[in-house]
Order: C-alpha cells, then sequence, then structure tokens
C-alpha cells in the first residue's frame, strides 16, 4: 500500500513541478508572439482578388485583377487592371487609397492603421463583388444622360450588347466601364455619385 501511496505523489509531484511550469512558460511565449495570421490582419502588402468575365468580348473572358500595394494605408495604391482573353493589358487603374480614405474618414471610426487596412480589405473583397459586372452595359432601351461622358460611345455599347463593369473611385464617385470595338480601348461610358 505504501508503494501506491507514494507512486501518486509521485505523480502529483511531476505535475506540480514540470509540467505546470513548462505549460506556463509555453503560454506565455505565445502570447507574447503572435501568429503569422494576426501579423497578415494588420498588413496589406501585395493582397490581390482576381476574377474572369466577357467583356472584351461576348464570349470569351478576360481577367480582372485587383491588388492593394504597399505597405501602409497612405502610401498604398489600389492597382486595377483587366487583360483581355489574348493576355494583353486593355486597362490600368491606380487608386491612391489616401483618396478613398478620405472619403470615408469622417463618417467611419478609422483612427487606427489596423482600421485602416481592414476598410481597404473590405473594399477589395467588394470590388468584385456580382452586382459590378454588368450584361450588357447598356440596354437598348436606356437613354444617356448628363452623367454620360461620350454619347457616340453608349450608342456603340447599345449596338455591340458588350459588357460593362463599375467600381467605385469614393464614397460618391462611381465609373463605369466598357470596351469599344471601334476605339480598340476601355473607355468610361458613364460617371455618377
Amino acid at each position: 500500500m505504501e508503494m501506491i501511496y507514494s507512486y501518486k505523489n509521485r505523480e502529483a509531484f511531476i505535475i506540480k513541478r514540470v509540467i505546470v511550469p513548462v505549460l506556463a512558460i509555453i503560454i506565455l511565449l505565445y502570447a507574447c508572439n503572435p501568429s503569422s495570421s494576426d501579423n497578415k490582419l494588420n498588413s496589406a502588402e501585395d493582397l490581390e482578388k482576381t476574377s474572369t468575365f466577357a467583356f472584351s468580348d461576348t464570349l470569351k473572358l478576360d481577367t480582372f485583377k485587383v491588388a492593394l500595394v504597399g505597405k501602409d494605408s497612405k502610401d498604398m495604391q489600389l492597382l486595377f487592371t483587366i487583360k483581355s482573353f489574348e493576355g494583353k493589358e486593355i486597362y490600368r487603374q491606380e487608386i491612391q487609397t489616401s483618396e478613398l480614405l478620405k472619403n470615408y474618414l469622417a463618417t467611419a471610426e478609422m483612427k487606427k492603421e489596423s482600421d485602416k487596412i481592414k476598410f481597404l480589405k473590405e473594399e477589395i473583397a467588394y470590388f468584385f463583388d456580382e452586382k459590378h459586372f454588368l450584361e450588357p452595359a447598356v440596354t437598348p432601351d436606356e437613354q444617356a444622360d448628363k452623367n454620360v461622358p461620350d454619347k457616340a460611345f453608349y450608342e456603340e455599347l447599345k449596338e455591340s450588347g458588350l459588357n460593362g463593369f463599375d467600381y467605385r473611385l469614393g464614397k460618391d464617385s462611381n465609373v463605369y466601364i466598357a470596351w469599344s470595338p471601334k476605339d480598340q480601348k476601355v473607355k468610361a461610358y458613364y460617371k455618377c455619385c
């Protein structure tokens, strides 16, 4: 009976004197060194999203890509590109994230850098939301209004039936773009709030 008693004490001794301190050290080390996934939440380096869509052709898919380039919100750019189904870059727009943020800082709580990065990541996620891909860009019964910068291109889109895409430059600024077969380039066909 005495051997069993001393075995239990030895087990308790090992737990109290060895295992508990080792676990405490591991927990402290983990708490002091955030994991790489935590670091990624506060960093926006090279964050990107890609989508495909029939844009410069009614059947063949072009590649849309948006990327957040830079290390912190004040120096970053939102880079939006479209590559045709042939692999040629047909559109490139660089948007300063400071401009994007400026439009929202007054209405949103974004004092910390992590809040700004979170907002920019949400913008990237929202960029290729299904509602931004317009099929077709202009329907035959739509009429041009004061927000149409090029009425001839607007009419060209009605005839071609090509698709469009819209994105925002800020809180109250959207740009609608489409491929012009006549000019062989992407052009804005509508700009508004």
